[in-house]
C-alpha cells in the first residue's frame, strides 16, 4: 500500500506539473501573438500616418483616386489664360489675323517629334505675326488601357504652373518636355513623377530655381485646370489623334513622299501653311 500510494502521488505530481507547463506555454504563445498583432497595427498606423502626412504636405501619388479628388477641388486658373475655365491658351499677338491650333498630348511621341522638327519654325512665324497659336492639350493617352497612367495629366498641370509664370516660360517648358533627351517612351509613365517634371524645368531659365513654380507642381495647384483642359480637348470636332493642326479651323495636312505617317519637316509644314493662307 505504501509503495502504491507513493507511486500514485508521484504520478499525480507529474501530471499536475505537465498541466501547469502546458498552461504556461499557452499563455506565453497568446502573449507573443498579442505582441505581434500590436506590432502589425503599429506599422499600419505608422504607414497610414506617413500617407496622411504626405497628403497634407501636398505630395500626390499619381493614382486615379488622386485625380478623382482633384476633380472635386476648386478650380485655380493659371495666369495668362482666357475663357470661362481658363482653357484658352494663346501664344502670340492676340490680334493676329490667322490662328494655328495645335492639338497635343504630353505623352505623345509623334507630338515630341513634331515639336523637335517644327517648334522653331512656329516660334519664328509667331514672332513675325504670321499667325498666333492656340494650344489644346489632351490626356487621352492616360486612358489608353494598354499603357494607362497619369503622366499626361501631371505634365499638363505642370505646364499650367509654367504658364502661370509667363507665356515664354510655357513655350520653353513645352519645348523642353518634348525634347528628345527628356521625352519618355509613351509606354513609360515618367511624367507622372513630379521629380522628373521639375528636373526638366531646370533647363528653362524662367523656371530654374523658381520656388513658386515648384510649389505649384508639388501641390498640384493646377490639377483641376488640367482636367478642364482635357475635357475641352475631348469636345473638339475632327480631332482623332495627335498632333492635329488646324489653321483658321481647317486641318493642315501634308502628303509625305517619304511614307505615310512620316514626321512633317519644316519645309513641308511651311508649304502646307502657306498654301492655306493664299
Amino acid at each position: 500500500m505504501s509503495k502504491r500510494n507513493n507511486w500514485e502521488n508521484k504520478q499525480s505530481a507529474r501530471e499536475r506539473l505537465r498541466a501547469e507547463r502546458e498552461a504556461q506555454a499557452k499563455k506565453a504563445k497568446a502573449r507573443r501573438q498579442l505582441l505581434v498583432a500590436a506590432g502589425v497595427v503599429g506599422v499600419l498606423a505608422l504607414a497610414g500616418g506617413i500617407g496622411y502626412a504626405a497628403t497634407q504636405m501636398g505630395g500626390k501619388k499619381g493614382t486615379s483616386a488622386d485625380w478623382d479628388a482633384a476633380a472635386k477641388k476648386t478650380l485655380v486658373k493659371p495666369a495668362n489664360t482666357a475663357g470661362e475655365n481658363g482653357t484658352e491658351v494663346v501664344v502670340g499677338n492676340k490680334d493676329a489675323k490667322h490662328t494655328l491650333e495645335i492639338y497635343q498630348d504630353m505623352r505623345c511621341p509623334i507630338c515630341s517629334v513634331f515639336e523637335q522638327n517644327n517648334g522653331e519654325t512656329i516660334e519664328k512665324d509667331v514672332k513675325a505675326g504670321k499667325y498666333k497659336v492656340s494650344y489644346h492639350i489632351g490626356t487621352f493617352l492616360d486612358r489608353n488601357p494598354q499603357i494607362s497612367g497619369t503622366g499626361s495629366k501631371n505634365a499638363l498641370s505642370a505646364l499650367g504652373a509654367a504658364l502661370n509664370v509667363g507665356v515664354d516660360a510655357f513655350q520653353a517648358y513645352n519645348k523642353a518636355l518634348y525634347a528628345k533627351d527628356n521625352h519618355p517612351d509613351e509606354t513609360k509613365d515618367d511624367f507622372a513623377k513630379d521629380d522628373v517634371l521639375l528636373k526638366v524645368a531646370q533647363q528653362v531659365p524662367q523656371l530654374k530655381g523658381n520656388a513658386e513654380f515648384e510649389k505649384n507642381v508639388k501641390d498640384g495647384t493646377f490639377d483641376k485646370w488640367a482636367l478642364e483642359m482635357s475635357d475641352t480637348f475631348d469636345k473638339a470636332k475632327d480631332v482623332t489623334g495627335t498632333p492635329t493642326l488646324k489653321l483658321d479651323g481647317k486641318k493642315v495636312t501634308v502628303d509625305t513622299p517619304n511614307g505615310k505617317g512620316a514626321p512633317m519637316t519644316p519645309q513641308q509644314f511651311t508649304s502646307a501653311v502657306d498654301d492655306q493662307l493664299k
